[in-house]
């Protein structure tokens, strides 16, 4: 029974993860090569607030607002790129997260932060708060691209200079995804440190940023739904074949060469046109 819940609380945390770059790069259209870095810092600001003696529930906001206040600065930084050069700007970010970590003590340097203290609400109680969390994400993501906002981020996505024309306020809307998006990185990044009890620099770096951004690719760029089973079985899948654990950069860089080259919409193109095709011999009969 703790393998099953550990399992699933570590797929709640990947889904947090994932929907949140799903947000900026799946609504908004930003390319972030450097994600974790964001969770990394909401991991970390929890597990130091952990140790100070806060309770696990106060570390949540504080970890959100650290995170979403980097994302902001980070958002300000990259307002004039866009492309290729965003990608670049935003993998520089998590390099940098890397090597600051690594040279401060304060922060645990190399061996990362241990001894970070128990939650409080048990293996089964802490899988229900992460699977509540991870919840209360997706609604969010759903709510956000249904609304008016994620109208926006839409138009941003497609086409970004005809929305300056009309009028919006581009700047402050891709303001606006990344912070949403890396303060919900940042809350992952809490239940994150407190699910592993111990974190390090090399639990965010790039090869991690690749990763939930396989997820993101795989399940469909911006469906809440594609990203959300995505995200779900690429994080089990290491626990369900253990030899995959060996090679989990070959198989996700296999399913991501699949997905681009035969559905470049991702499993949620996938389903859309196995329905379309269905739906086309239902017709024909």
């Amino acid at each position: 029974m703790d393998y099953e819940i550990t399992l699933l609380t570590g797929m709640a945390i990947a889904v947090m993860f994932a929907l949140s770059l799903n947000l900026i790069t799946g609504f908004c259209g930003q390319i972030s090569l450097g994600h974790a870095a964001f969770q990394g810092v909401g991991a970390y600001a929890a597990a130091m607030l952990g140790k100070a003696g806060w309770p696990f529930l106060a570390t949540l906001p504080a970890a959100m607002l650290l995170a979403g206040v980097l994302g902001v600065i980070v958002g300000l930084a990259s307002l004039r790129v866009r492309d290729d050069f965003l990608a670049i700007t935003t993998m520089g970010v998590v390099f940098l997260f890397v090597g600051v970590v690594r040279q401060q003590d304060v922060l645990g340097g190399e061996l990362g932060i241990s001894g970070i203290p128990d939650h409080g609400f048990g293996k089964l109680g802490f899988m229900l708060v992460a699977m509540l969390a991870c919840v209360l994400v997706v609604l969010l993501s759903v709510h956000i691209r249904r609304a008016w906002m994620g109208r926006v981020f839409n138009g941003i996505a497609e086409d970004e200079d005809t929305m300056r024309v009309l009028g919006i306020d581009v700047p402050r809307y891709k303001l606006a995804a990344f912070a949403i998006g890396t303060a919900l990185a940042g809350l992952s990044g809490a239940f994150l440190a407190y699910h592993l009890q111990f974190i390090g620099a090399d639990n965010f770096g790039f090869i991690e940023s690749i990763t939930v951004l396989s997820m993101v690719v795989v399940g469909g760029i911006g469906s809440v739904p594609g990203v959300l089973v995505a995200a779900a079985l690429l994080s089990a899948l290491p626990a369900w074949f253990q030899f995959i654990g060996d090679y989990k950069l070959l198989v996700y860089g296999g399913l991501l060469f699949l997905m681009m080259r035969f559905s470049p919409e991702g499993m949620a193109g996938l389903v859309r046109r196995l329905r379309g095709a269905g739906a086309a011999r239902e017709g024909a009969r």
